[in-house]
């Protein structure tokens, strides 16, 4: 009788054993779906309809077309058809800038551009020249010169007050704008731009516009050598995405518009 009663104690050990391993190796999983399914980041209806396998119907159309003259400059812009909300024109204008190796259709394939739209903003980004369909052009090769052909694109398109998303290599372009003519701006979005340590403290310093600097964890280079002068604007603020390297909205792409998102909405 003994030894039965031992028997039965010893199998119930080994199977709380056997039970315990098996949800501790779950719980890693189980962890991560809580986690996952925990954060509510919007998704444009584009990409919602292509993980849906078509369904559902969307309204938005990247229109495209070319402005000014020399150089001629590509432009994609999202427009969705609203009856409700404010007329077009008068929307929040957000214009997009890109890194070197890439082009205005990044932001158009990323779903940038139709989350924007949809959201009540107007949504543009720009081949800059020498870059996709915007063929190069000597006007931009000093500082002052990309200055005046942000200015001249920002009037040809009637943005006023546009806030300026700028990545990597478009800090060429930003950078100067921003010290130069910021007050033309609602708002600056840096990722990681080029170009930040050929401008001194004081300069950033009077900076006078909300700044959102995002960059990647994993982005050791440009993320961190930005971050040290443009945290010095007084209205700047940061978010890093985790586990992400430079182009750190390819890598994080829902953090980023929801960062994004929540950074333009204090504009309004």
């Amino acid at each position: 009788m003994t030894m039965t009663l031992i028997r039965n104690r010893l199998g119930l050990l080994v199977l709380g054993v056997l039970v315990t391993f098996v949800l501790y190796l779950l719980l890693p999983a189980i962890q991560h779906e809580r986690f996952t399914s925990s954060v509510d980041i919007p998704k444009p209806r584009a990409m919602e309809e292509e993980m849906n396998k078509g369904q559902g119907t969307g309204n938005i159309t990247i229109l495209t077309g070319t402005v000014l003259q020399n150089p001629s400059v590509f432009f994609r812009e999202a427009v969705q058809v609203q009856k409700d909300g404010p007329p077009f024109t008068e929307r929040l204008a957000v214009i997009f800038l890109h890194g070197q190796s890439f082009n205005s259709k990044k932001w158009e394939e990323l779903g940038t551009l139709a989350l924007l739209s949809e959201n009540g903003y107007r949504a543009i980004a720009i081949d800059l020249p020498g870059y996709g369909e915007s063929p190069s052009s000597s006007t931009v090769e000093t500082a002052q010169g990309r200055v005046a052909f942000l200015q001249q694109v920002f009037k040809e398109l009637g943005l006023q007050q546009p806030v300026l998303i700028s990545s990597s290599m478009s800090g060429r372009y930003s950078i100067p704008f921003l010290l130069a003519s910021g007050e033309q701006l609602k708002g600056f979005v840096p990722i990681a731009p080029v170009g930040t340590k050929d401008f001194t403290t004081q300069q950033y310093q009077q900076v006078k516009i909300p700044t959102l600097i995002i960059y990647g964890e994993r982005d050791t280079g440009l993320g961190t050598q930005s971050l040290q002068s443009l945290q010095q604007i007084p209205k700047s603020r940061v978010v890093m995405l985790l586990g992400a390297g430079h182009a750190c909205y390819l890598d994080k792409p829902q953090e980023f518009h929801k960062a994004l998102l929540n950074f333009l909405g204090e504009l309004k």
